[in-house]
């Protein structure tokens, strides 16, 4: 194990900016011919599930190093800065870091940053992007892909044991993204989005972990014996994203856990008043699916996000 810096910039009052990154190497063979993948959290300063999987993933390689065939590259909290002041993007500057890529060294502060966090981490085979959601949101570990590259990294997806595969159209903006610019670069990456913002979810950690292990031993980066038992996500291509936005202001209650498999007409939840102790609006599932995205902040404004659902279209069949 050893911990390198990638980047580093003085700051105003002799402060520094450091990030770094720590490497898992196999004391057999060499470098060149074992496989590589690159771990990435903390692109985003209020996003801390990441770094609970990156421990995690930290400890078992501590604990099995026997077990190691490639290189483990951990990338824990690439945007420093924001995590130490609880902020999403980029302090100072105001800038979203995952709209900042590729990046330059004659860029500034930001563009430097993750033009160096692309750099290192290019020439890996895997690289996986791990975010959360904000804190109006609680995600299902899900992972998402842009369809350009699906059908390179939908295999890997699989392997990840997560609940949902989202394959999406690119737009414009995915172009400034970490995963589009590695994409590009020749490294398949992956994002995953688990959990809400600012909160770390055990639970969700450990399942993220397994998928990690198990794409690994599948890959060769780990040599394990037994198999680890993984679930099989959702696949949007089969199915369709619906969004329920709120059509009222108000407090939202909802009457479903998140991850809930719901019925079409299955009621999700309550916009309530609490000055006049009147319900506003009833929210009803317009398909069978899975809620795997839900509310986590109450107070909703007319148009808010409240909840996803990935189902079936019956007007299609």
């Amino acid at each position: 194990m050893k911990t390198t810096e990638i980047f580093s910039s003085d700051l105003p009052v002799g402060e520094k900016l450091s990030i770094r990154r720590t490497r898992f190497e196999s004391s057999t063979g060499t470098s060149k011919k074992q496989k590589r993948i690159s771990i990435v959290s903390g692109i985003h300063g209020d996003e801390l599930e990441g770094q609970l999987v990156i421990y995690l993933l930290a400890d078992w390689l501590n604990k099995n190093s026997e077990k190691l065939k490639g290189i483990v590259d951990i990338y824990p909290a690439v945007n420093s800065l924001g995590v130490d002041t609880i902020t999403r993007g980029f302090p100072m500057y105001e800038v979203d870091l995952n709209r900042a890529f590729p990046g330059s060294p004659n860029e500034f502060l930001p563009g430097q940053v993750v033009y160096a966090l692309a750099q290192d981490v290019k020439g890996s085979n895997i690289a996986i992007d791990i975010h959360s959601s904000n804190i109006f949101l609680r995600e299902i570990p899900q992972i998402r892909i842009n369809k350009e590259y699906s059908k390179s990294t939908l295999p890997l997806a699989k392997m990840l044991n997560c609940d949902f595969i989202w394959i999406h159209d690119a737009v414009t903006v995915l172009e400034s993204t970490f995963s589009h610019t590695l994409n590009s670069m020749g490294t398949k990456t992956l994002v995953v989005e688990m959990g809400v913002g600012m909160r770390l979810t055990k639970e969700y950690g450990h399942q993220l972990l397994l998928g990690i292990l198990n794409l690994m031993n599948k890959e060769g980066i780990i040599d394990c014996k037994d198999d680890f038992i993984t679930r099989e996500a959702f696949n949007s291509e089969v199915g369709e994203v619906f969004y329920l936005n709120a059509p009222k202001s108000g407090l939202f209650v909802p009457a479903l856990d998140h991850c809930a498999i719901i019925k079409k007409g299955d009621k999700i939840g309550d916009i309530v008043d609490p000055l006049t102790g009147t319900i506003h609006c009833e929210l009803i599932s317009p398909a069978d699916g899975i809620l795997f995205t839900l509310r986590e902040y109450p107070v909703v404004y007319e148009g808010s996000l409240l909840a996803r659902i990935f189902g079936e279209n019956d007007e299609k069949n």
